[in-house]
């Protein structure tokens, strides 16, 4: 868990020096894409979240 943190801490850092504002709303995305497949991995909802894809 804390290698976690320590990525997100990078990949922040990353981001706070070099001005690359503009990645911030696509890792957003991502992560939140990441945890709405996970999330919905086993359930009811799994077929029409595939169809999206």
């Amino acid at each position: 868990m804390k290698e976690t943190f320590l990525m997100f801490a990078e990949v922040w850092d990353f981001m706070r020096v070099r001005k690359k504002w503009w990645l911030a709303p696509i890792m957003t995305l991502l992560i939140l894409l990441g945890m709405l497949l996970f999330l919905t991995q086993g359930s009811a909802f799994a077929p029409f979240i595939y169809t999206l894809f």
